[in-house]
């Protein structure tokens, strides 16, 4: 199991790709502390992936208020005994527009949740997050902490389907501050590594599936065909296959990994 013992803080915990995140840690034998804006979707995900509550752990968390994501890091903390990876999937991705019809207020407001609530997650789970990977020294084996940020493909690459300038820019904003965060953070033996998806199968693209298709009159499965022959494989990744790449992330496999950005895009953009 890749997370054997581990304790994993996941913030953005809903009934797509921040479940699906959780779920992987448990999984692979990790505490998985859950932490999101709707105790209710908190206490399903929780309920549907470690039903006895023996491995999670969940607080509602609003990752823009700074003493919130202090609570969740420290919840971690006393559940668990420390935090060895902290994965950010929360995001605001629901503003859609591009430059021309920009309202700069709101673009604030995104940038705000997804570049410096991200860092502001990051900052509360700093303190745990050394102590643990100070635990090991150098060549003796101890693998470090991990931080794993969800981008998007779409930072590098606009997606022509949909405008979300505002979404594209923060999250590429983001992939700016993990070179940073990576030297910072390197010599605590703290990796910083981005994961970006392309379309990828769960709730936001089933919507927009299902969305186009009533608007062209079209089956569904025309619509998901139609984004999939853009891919080298045939088919879409899905949030589950997103999930995996980033517990390899958190995992000790990718002890020797860091500032580096892996697409999960089955093929669509090769870099």
């Amino acid at each position: 199991m890749l997370l054997q013992g581990k304790t994993v803080v996941v913030s953005g915990v809903g009934a797509g790709l921040g479940h699906q995140v959780a779920a992987a840690v448990v999984r692979e034998g990790g505490n998985a502390v859950l932490g999101a804006r709707t105790e209710a979707n908190l206490a399903k995900s929780a309920a549907e992936i470690d039903p006895d509550g023996t491995h999670t752990a969940h607080r509602t968390t609003d990752i823009s208020d700074e003493s919130q994501c202090e609570a969740l890091a420290a919840l971690a903390v006393e559940r668990f005994g420390g935090i060895d990876a902290v994965v950010h999937v929360a995001a605001w991705d629901s503003y859609f527009g591009g430059i021309q019809d920009a309202d700069f207020a709101t673009w604030s407001q995104v940038l705000d949740v997804n570049l410096l609530g991200t860092l502001r997650m990051t900052r509360a789970c700093l303190p745990a997050l050394k102590a643990n990977a100070n635990g090991g020294k150098a060549g003796s084996g101890g693998t470090g902490g991990s931080v794993v940020i969800i981008g998007t493909q779409s930072a590098v690459a606009a997606p022509s389907e949909v405008q979300q300038a505002a979404y594209a820019a923060s999250k590429g904003a983001l992939t700016s501050a993990m070179y940073s965060m990576a030297r910072e953070l390197g010599p605590h033996r703290i990796r910083v590594n981005t994961v970006l998806p392309g379309w990828m199968w769960g709730p936001p693209v089933q919507a927009f599936v299902t969305f186009t298709a009533h608007s062209e009159g079209i089956p569904e499965a025309e619509v998901r065909a139609r984004l999939a022959r853009r891919m080298a494989l045939p088919d879409l990744a899905t949030d589950g296959d997103v999930a995996d790449a980033a517990v390899f992330f958190a995992s000790d496999r990718a002890r020797a990994i860091t500032g580096q950005s892996l697409l999960v895009n089955a093929g669509e953009l090769m870099r």
